[in-house]
């Protein structure tokens, strides 16, 4: 490669990076602090994900992150004694406020997780469509968004011919990327995932971070992962996270993917990213 061919694929790399830290926010946390009764588990988190991106939250076992990743859509005041302060912005509105319905923001914003959760005595097709039914969703040709939609979760090709089987013979990489298909039928904005593939086999896991490369062109993806080598194939962007003990979880650090694995600013991180702790 000549010097001037090096410098425009270098200059070409370099927009590319500016347009997406340049990226609309697509949804936001503004100083996010969480409860379980009187423990605070994390405490003033702030992060933006720019629309069309994965962002991957990293950190040890127990510093929040799946927690965080709850309050993203609303899940987390399930449960009993949680109590939230701060902001979690949707296209600019606070999905917390006592004007929105928790119901809409969960169709909005979807979430898939650690274990994959099909019906597992209703079919595939049924699966798929089961989203629509249950938000009570008006949409039209059936046949169109179960083929589309397993088509994004990498999985027509494998069922098509079966699509009146029941769900529970699929494999469990499969069944996750059912799952998806499932969140992707009620046409989210944002899908969040916590640790999609952590009870998969390597090869399921490959097809499923496909799929999250593919479903990003479209969707803003959030993901859980404890797998350093997946948040650097998958993910745009990454934050830290990390809890002292007996302290609330906190983000150390966050940007993008090649900047926190390859030139990280905190020690900390530096650490975890390389394997001395967690």
């Amino acid at each position: 490669m000549s010097t001037a061919e090096f410098e425009e694929v270098a200059m070409m790399e370099s927009d590319l990076i500016s347009a997406r830290k340049q990226a609309p926010s697509e949804l936001r946390a503004e100083n996010v602090s969480v409860w379980f009764g009187k423990r605070k588990v994390l405490e003033n988190v702030n992060i933006d994900f720019p629309k069309n991106t994965v962002t991957a939250l990293i950190g040890p076992s127990g510093c929040g992150k799946s927690t965080f990743i709850r309050t993203l859509n609303r899940l987390h005041e399930l449960i009993p004694s949680a109590a939230l302060a701060g902001s979690v912005l949707y296209e600019g509105k606070d999905i917390y406020s006592s004007d929105v319905d928790p119901v809409h923001i969960r169709l909005q914003i979807g979430m898939v997780f650690q274990k994959p959760n099909p019906f597992p005595s209703m079919t595939i097709r049924g699966n798929v469509l089961s989203g629509l039914k249950l938000s009570g969703m008006k949409r039209d040709n059936h046949d169109d968004i179960v083929e589309h939609t397993l088509t994004a979760a990498g999985l027509w090709t494998e069922v098509k011919e079966r699509l009146n089987h029941a769900a529970g013979d699929l494999s469990g990489g499969q069944q996750q990327r059912l799952v998806i298909a499932r969140a992707l039928a009620v046409q989210p904005s944002v899908l969040l995932m916590d640790e999609p593939c952590s009870a998969l086999d390597p090869a399921s896991t490959l097809k499923i971070e496909e799929t999250i490369r593919q479903l990003s062109k479209e969707v803003t993806i959030v993901i859980v992962t404890h797998n350093m080598q997946q948040a650097v194939r998958v993910a745009d962007n990454t934050a830290f996270f990390l809890a002292q003990e007996g302290e609330p979880g906190h983000i150390v650090e966050q940007g993008l993917t090649t900047d926190i694995f390859g030139q990280p600013q905190d020690q900390r991180t530096l650490d975890y990213v390389n394997g001395r702790f967690g």
